[in-house]
């Protein structure tokens, strides 16, 4: 095992008395005080102090294996093209594209007359990020006359999105300027204004407003007053309505508003009822389609009439085997995302109630609506990859039939697919259920070799076998790629979502140290031959399987982990608390959710036990995992581990929860991640 250097001494953070009672249960928390009470400012010195301390610990054990960490940066950073640049798309009378200049860190985007003509540069994203060690869009939006650019941007992680305006003829910006927002923007059709959606102190996205340029009061348009509802806007593919989106994890309400008339108060679809998902798309000649789970639990599209939207009419039924995942509207036309016994297909599904699929090249892949901009378009743009397979862009011409590669990701330091292989297993866990598991290798890779398990498992999120150029760092030094699509995500279905939550969360879990366990025993590695990772919610995947289980693992990647789950479930006040109990859970109303969630809550049940090498990452200004989660997890294992093993965690001090920015910054983190796992199997 890789073992923690004699110096320097790893730090240890202060034990404080904490107790807290919840259903007559008590239960301490000595590092309670990591969590600053002054958050989203975190300012106290005490706790700020420790996290230094711990980053400075990183950095000195890492900086030996400097080197290495630099050749993986430079080796990742020459398999992306630096003068990269989208395929065009046409939007009424301009043609658009994004691009990066060789060496930058971020986009610019550009238009021009859709006849032709000359580039003019829309928004430069480098100019915006100059100066500011965090840097991302949230949004933007040009005004229907094509004058005015909407765009939000976050400078700290935080997620909380300033919006502004340019006039695109003059080049200058306007007065206009809104703070502390969700990001998104949908102008009206007059190009008057825009809606925007107010984030609160909580950073919970609660209040739609309407901005007429030069004013300087904003209408509400919806307010949300359920703590436990997520506002959302977008515009639907026709171009006629704004659709406010509110809702929690299971549960939505959907209102349409006619964005040619201002004066006219949202309209409800259908009113939320507990456990029913549904969303909301127009069709541009008087009815709405809406995906929905009211009736079979894999959805269904419908459609309605605009002047009576609750009376649904079917359209297309899924089933134990066909799972409804999305859907996008054309002309004349309806573009259907779905998964077939599990695997990615796109159908066409036309106003004349005939139907088509759209053939894909290869027999395992994931596959997506890509930008379709122009709703009388006659081609759906896809985006593709598979586990071989770089990123790539189709069209799908829908008078031939016909699937046209617009661009594959260029890897310009080389890669020939036919140097690597990829398999999908299927393996028997303890409950009896067969779990997908995909596996990718570089051709003569033996069993038994080193092998990295990733999993996620939750809210529905699916992980599709998609390919990494970053990946290759590791495929080509001899390691095998395995992703367990364990219960919790959607893979094959929302009942497999279904079997991985509140009082099923456990079977995630199982899931996943069951399929280390197969792998072990049918030979793909060797015994204890597993490193392991994921992040968010998949971060408290791996804490809960090493406690589980230590003994399997070679080492462990936690990235901004969900480690605290019972503490931050039991704090109402916390953005993401209320609307994550359909998830997990609401241990301050319901003992029984109480005892289930601390009888799996990784910072809960450490142990005085051995554990494998871990890496621990968190970010100071995440509002989706706290800092204080990766902190107080880290410090409680330090003290109550028996081993000698290393354990390092570094906390970005001014990014939040997707690390740091710029798409070159951002390889310097996976380097680090890398050189921790060759480290661990001693191949430096």
């Amino acid at each position: 095992m890789l073992k923690a250097p004699q110096k320097p001494e790893a730090p240890k953070a202060a034990k404080k008395p904490y107790q807290a009672t919840h259903h007559g249960i008590t239960f301490d928390d000595p590092y309670f005080w990591l969590k600053d009470p002054g958050y989203p400012d975190v300012k106290d010195e005490e706790i700020l102090d420790y996290l230094k301390r711990e980053n400075t610990y990183f950095e000195s054990v890492m900086n030996e294996h400097k080197p290495l960490t630099d050749a993986l940066f430079e080796e990742i950073k020459g398999r992306v093209k630096e003068d990269d640049e989208s395929v065009p798309w046409f939007d009424g009378a301009f043609e658009y594209r994004w691009a990066f200049a060789k060496g930058a860190e971020y986009r610019a985007w550009y238009r021009r007359p859709r006849e032709g003509g000359d580039w003019a540069t829309l928004l430069d994203e480098n100019a915006e990020a100059e100066g500011q060690e965090f840097f991302k869009l949230g949004g933007m939006a040009v005004s229907p006359c094509g004058r005015y650019l909407a765009f939000s941007s976050d400078t700290n992680g935080s997620e909380r999105f300033t919006v502004r305006v340019r006039d695109l003829e003059s080049g200058d910006l306007l007065a206009d300027e809104i703070l502390e927002t969700s990001g998104e923007l949908v102008w009206a059709t007059d190009g008057s204004g825009f809606f925007y959606v107010k984030v609160s102190r909580e950073w919970r996205p609660y209040l739609v407003n309407f901005h007429a340029l030069g004013a300087d009061d904003d209408r509400k348009v919806f307010e949300e007053e359920n703590t436990s509802f997520f506002v959302h806007i977008r515009r639907t593919s026709s171009r006629s309505h704004l659709v406010i989106r509110t809702a929690d994890h299971v549960t939505a309400e959907n209102h349409v508003l006619a964005l040619d008339d201002l004066s006219a108060e949202p309209q409800m679809i259908r009113a939320r009822e507990t456990g029913h998902d549904y969303t909301v798309d127009h069709d541009g000649a008087g009815h709405f389609y809406i995906r929905s789970n009211g009736e079979q639990k894999n959805f269904s599209i419908y459609m309605a009439a605009e002047t009576n939207p609750a009376d649904w009419q079917l359209l297309l039924a899924g089933d134990d085997k066909l799972y409804l995942t999305g859907m996008q509207s054309f002309d004349g036309f309806l573009a259907v995302e779905e998964k077939q016994d599990g695997l990615d297909q796109i159908r066409l599904l036309f106003t004349d109630g005939t139907s088509r699929h759209i053939e894909m090249p290869e027999p395992v892949y994931e596959v997506g609506l890509g930008t379709n901009a122009e709703f009388s378009q006659r081609h759906v743009r896809l985006g593709y990859s598979s586990l071989v397979t770089p990123p790539s862009v189709f069209d799908y011409d829908l008078t031939s039939e016909s699937l046209t590669l617009r661009k594959e990701q260029e890897i310009p330091s080389g890669y020939d697919k036919n140097g690597y292989a990829s398999e999908r297993l299927m393996v028997t866990v303890r409950d009896g259920v067969q779990v997908p598991v995909s596996l990718v290798y570089k051709k003569g890779w033996q069993k038994g070799a080193q092998l990295h398990l990733y999993g996620y498992g939750a809210y529905g999120l699916g992980m599709s076998p998609s390919f990494s150029s970053a990946r290759l760092s590791l495929l080509d030094r001899g390691f095998a790629y395995a992703i367990a699509h364990i219960r919790g995500g959607d893979e094959l279905g929302y009942g497999w979502y279904e079997d991985g939550k509140l009082e099923k969360r456990t079977n995630t879990f199982n899931d996943f140290v069951d399929v280390a366990r197969y792998l072990e025993s049918e030979g793909y590695a060797a015994k204890g031959g597993i490193s392991i990772s994921g992040g968010s919610a998949g971060g408290e995947l791996m804490g809960a399987v090493t406690n589980q289980a230590p003994e399997l693992f070679k080492a462990v990647v936690l990235h901004v982990p969900f480690v605290d789950v019972l503490n931050t479930m039991l704090d109402a006040d916390l953005p993401l608390t209320p609307i994550e109990w359909p998830e997990w859970g609401n241990p301050i109303e319901d003992r029984a959710a109480f005892e289930t969630i601390q009888s799996y809550c990784p910072y809960t049940n450490i142990e005085a036990k051995e554990y494998p090498p871990m890496l621990v990452t968190g970010g100071l200004n995440d509002p989706r995992v706290t800092y204080w989660e990766p902190a107080k997890w880290t410090a409680k294992l330090r003290d109550m581990k028996t081993d000698d093993n290393l354990l390092m965690m570094k906390i970005n001090m001014g990014a939040g929860h997707g690390g740091k920015s710029g798409r070159f910054e951002r390889f310097h983190e996976v380097a680090e991640e890398y050189t921790f796992l060759l480290m661990a199997f001693d191949l430096i």
